[in-house]
This record gives C-alpha cells, sequence and structure tokens, in this order.
C-alpha cells in the first residue's frame, strides 16, 4: 500500500490526534513506556527516575534506529540534544520527516504506534506521562477535558525542550531534592503541553497570591522536616489544602521560590552551618543532608557556590 508523501517538517503538517486513543487500544495490549523504549532502543539509559504510577524521566543515549515502538500505557515526550540529523516517522498510511535539533520536541501519545528511521546517534530526554497526571494537571487548571495529545514530529518548542532537558544535569543524588524537583517538573511540563500540545489548546490563568501566613509556615515546618515523605509535593499541597499545581504557584508567589528551589538553598545553609561551625567530615555532612554519596554532595555544593565544600570551609574559618 503506497505511503502518502513525505513533507519536510511537522511543524508543516496539520496535527493529527493518535489514532490509537481514537480507537480505544485496551490497556493490556500496551507496555510501559520505559520498558518498550529499552526493547526498542536495545540499551539502558543513561539515568532513569521513576514513580509508582510510571511517570518520570529517562535520559537515553542509543545508537541509529529503524524500528516500530509499539503502543505505550503513558505519553511519551522527548527532548533532542545531540548532532542535527533528519528522520523518519511512519504511522499507518502516513510518513512524516522533520529535523531533530535543540529546541525541537517529539510527541508520542499514550497507545501510538509508529516506525522510526534515525540515521545516527541519538541523545534524548524523555518525559513519561500517565494520561490520569495529564488530566489531574488539566482539572487543577481549570482547563476543559477530555484531553487529547497531538502527535509531534520534531516540533519546535523551545520551552518544553529547555525545561526537559534541565532534568538531564539535575539528579544530585539527594532523594528528597531529586524527586520534589521531578515532581515539579513533571506537572510543570504537564502545563505546557495542555497551552501547545493539545487538539484545542488551554489557555492557563495565572495564579494570583500567595499563601496565607499560617499555611505558609506550616510549608516551610515540612520543607525543614528530615523525613523524605513530608516534603513530597502531594503532601506540601495536602497540607495546604490546595491543588499540586495552586500550591507551587502560591508559594513561589509568597517566597519568590518554588519549593524544590527553596529546599535546596535550606540545605544549602544547613550545609554550611555545618561545615563552618562543627568538625563534622565532608563525609558526615553529606550523609546529615540525605545526599547518597560524598561525590554527590560536592557535585552539588560547587554547583551553587562554585566551590567544593572542603575548599568553602577553609575559606570560611
Amino acid at each position: 500500500m503506497a505511503l502518502s508523501p513525505i513533507s519536510s517538517d511537522s511543524s508543516e503538517n496539520a496535527p493529527t490526534i493518535s489514532e490509537s486513543r481514537q480507537h480505544n487500544l485496551p490497556v493490556s495490549a500496551m507496555q510501559p513506556a520505559d520498558r518498550e523504549m529499552a526493547r526498542v532502543l536495545g540499551t539502558t539509559p543513561f539515568r532513569m527516575a521513576l514513580d509508582a504510577s510510571g511517570a518520570g524521566i529517562a535520559h537515553w543515549k542509543h545508537e541509529p534506529l529503524h524500528d516500530v515502538v509499539e503502543p505505550m500505557t503513558h505519553h511519551v515526550i522527548m527532548a533532542y540534544n545531540g548532532t542535527v540529523q533528519r528522520m523518519e516517522r511512519r504511522t499507518g498510511r502516513s510518513a512524516v520527516s522533520g529535523t531533530f535539533r535543540p529546541g525541537v520536541v517529539i510527541v508520542i501519545p499514550e497507545g501510538s504506534s509508529s516506525r522510526w528511521d534515525i540515521p545516527k546517534p541519538v541523545d534524548v530526554v524523555q518525559l513519561y506521562l500517565p494520561h490520569a497526571t495529564l488530566e489531574r494537571v488539566a482539572n487543577e487548571a481549570d482547563v476543559a477535558t477530555p484531553v487529547e495529545l497531538l502527535e509531534r514530529t520534531a516540533q519546535p518548542d523551545a520551552v518544553t525542550s529547555r525545561l526537559l532537558l534541565s532534568a538531564a544535569d539535575a539528579v544530585g543524588g539527594n532523594e528528597a531534592l531529586d524527586t520534589l524537583f521531578r515532581q515539579q517538573l513533571i506537572d510543570l511540563l504537564a502545563t505546557r503541553l495542555l497551552a501547545a500540545h493539545t487538539g484545542s489548546p488551554a489557555a492557563i490563568q495565572p495564579v494570583r497570591g500567595g499563601l496565607a501566613p499560617k499555611t505558609l509556615l506550616r510549608s516551610v515546618e515540612r520543607l525543614r522536616s528530615d523525613s523524605d515523605a513530608d516534603v513530597s509535593l502531594a503532601a506540601l499541597a495536602s497540607e495546604a489544602g490546595l491543588s499540586r499545581f495552586h500550591f507551587c504557584r502560591a508559594f513561589k508567589e509568597s517566597t519568590g521560590l518554588s519549593p524544590h528551589a527553596w529546599l535546596r538553598q535550606h540545605r544549602l545553609e544547613q550545609a554550611m552551618n555545618m561545615l563552618r561551625d562543627t568538625e563534622a567530615s565532608v563525609m558526615s555532612v553529606a550523609a546529615a543532608l540525605g545526599y547518597a554519596s560524598q561525590t554527590a554532595f560536592t557535585a552539588a555544593f560547587r554547583k551553587l557556590t562554585g566551590e567544593t565544600p572542603s575548599d568553602w570551609r577553609r575559606s570560611a574559618c
């Protein structure tokens, strides 16, 4: 059966909604995104972090690809970070070509299946997003549902690309910080998808007004807790009596920082106090603050201050 003519770039084509969601492909016929990606890419991810729902972020570096990506139980959004190259995606009777380059994104809606032909090695960061998460964010942002993502092939979107690529180097070896960052980023990316990659782009209204003083105090106390469970985005929002969407925006309105940025700054101040006021070893400070290793702590500290903990201690004392 002949294919339709290949166009120059997906951005020049009328976008289409995933055929599989239109035809209600049963979940039993689909694979989790991380499992299907491991199969089709034939390798393991450079980094990956998933929650219980399968939502998460993965950084892959893989060889050229000439294979069919089977239907998945998650929406998959990719940001490209490699050498500029042409690629082709074939779905049913249609074929679309595009140019992989920084600043473009790929959207594979839940249940979609396509053949991909990518001639060169690929460096890509992927978001795995359950449809339930997308619908939750839509409800919290007062966006009309149902929500249907569009297939995108090398679609220019510098905002989504930059957000997703920022996750590649954001894993700092601190479970509380890493989890909170990932939760915030997934919700932020879902908001962006609703605004730019659905059949009826949503107008997300800005949230005005911060947290009430007592609510802010409770949130700050929870962020200062030593329990990682206490600083999850769901726990923080529930304590404040708000949705995750509204809590993040109200917290930033009140403090000037996102919950993750606030917690990161708090942990940095704790580290500085311990380095300056105690004789604890750098390894002990790292362990006390929840870092998986001294190396992870040193890298995170240096990223924020420009110095290693040992160098900072010598100059501060």
